[in-house]
């Protein structure tokens, strides 16, 4: 019995931490939205998610409650992930007039039998059909485009907002993993925590995620960039501008670029030798949007005395991996993490 029909419009989902992403077997990614989502309190009813709810985190009065309702690539707030992935899986079934797909989500390595229910709970909740999972560094391999079921290595490190997840791959399985609860969110607070310290001010993670963008780097640049942010003043209470450099937030950040590359190097010292050499030969591939980090490939490139590569569109690697299970499900069924469960 196969698995998903041959003309079903089945899904493919990476449930981040900071986004969303959905692709619709023949038709690509069909939904990138932030994961927020804003609800009543008095009646628990949804008023936005995606970008709008993510305009009011931080501004909302206290009649809404606007929250990210996954936390280290898991579920952290069960009751407004299912209300945000059933307006999600409203809105794609809709528009592509599909009832009740089967879904394929994109989650951490290393999950645990209780949060994997969770977020099958919380799929069919919202009006899946069926839901199946894939583990977020081979769906990540997947759809870097890299030959997974193939006898030799491959090593990937996503590096995603709630999860840095690092992984050596070869037959269609992951050999040896390591997953770190300091990604892009941790980068954000590492901003945070900085700026309060030397500059006196506080300011939102809003603002530091915009501050990592524009100024975060993993190695000096070639040419020192600024910018000009706005926060409050810890002693008057006050709005105030300061000024900041690319030179600070690599200060800022070292930290915890340090047990990145630390976890990258644990992963490479449990790797068998025979893997190892193909590893010396095909290099590391990065994904996820912390790949966007600036010189964070040239840093550990200079770390592993290895080649390192950044994914096309890193942001969207899991989704497209996630898709291509779907598309290919004869080749690629073994990965599914809960294939044991049910029957294909």
């Amino acid at each position: 019995m196969k698995l998903f029909g041959l003309n079903s419009k089945d899904i493919g989902i990476d449930l981040g931490t900071s986004n969303i992403l959905v692709t619709m077997k023949g038709k690509g990614i069909v939904l990138k939205e932030p994961a927020v989502v804003a609800t009543d309190i008095k009646n628990g009813n949804i008023l936005a998610t995606g970008f709008e709810a993510r305009e009011m985190l931080g501004r909302t009065p206290e009649t809404i409650r606007a929250v990210r309702p996954m936390k280290d690539g898991v579920i952290a707030d069960f009751t407004a992930t299912r209300l945000l992935l059933k307006n999600i899986l409203k809105k794609v079934c809709q528009k592509y007039n599909s009832r009740r797909p089967r879904a394929v989500v994109g989650v951490p390595y290393g999950i645990t039998e209780v949060e994997e229910r969770a977020v099958e709970e919380s799929v069919l909740h919202a009006g899946a059909r069926e839901v199946y999972l894939v583990e977020e560094p081979m769906a990540a391999a997947i759809g870097a485009g890299l030959h997974v079921e193939e006898p030799s290595g491959s090593m990937i490190v996503d590096l995603g907002a709630g999860t840095t997840e690092v992984a050596v791959i070869s037959l269609g399985g992951i050999v040896v993993s390591n997953s770190l609860r300091i990604a892009g969110d941790e980068l954000d607070e590492d901003i945070i925590n900085y700026i309060k310290k030397e500059h006196n001010l506080s300011i939102g993670a809003t603002t530091a995620e915009e501050i990592k963008m524009e100024l975060g780097c993993a190695t000096p640049l070639m040419t020192e960039i600024s910018m000009e942010i706005r926060g409050r003043d810890l002693n008057t209470g006050l709005p105030r501008n300061v000024t900041l450099t690319s030179a600070e937030i690599l200060d800022a950040l070292k930290e915890s670029m340090d047990k990145i590359v630390e976890t990258v190097k644990l992963t490479l010292e449990k790797t068998p030798p025979e893997l190892a050499a193909d590893l010396v030969e095909k290099g590391i591939v990065l994904s996820g949007g912390g790949a966007l980090l600036k010189n964070i490939d040239k840093l550990l490139s200079q770390e592993t005395n290895m080649p390192v590569f950044i994914a096309d569109n890193p942001l969207e690697c899991v989704v497209k991996g996630t898709g291509k299970v779907l598309e290919e499900l004869e080749r690629l069924k073994p990965v599914l993490i809960n294939n044991r469960k049910k029957r294909i």
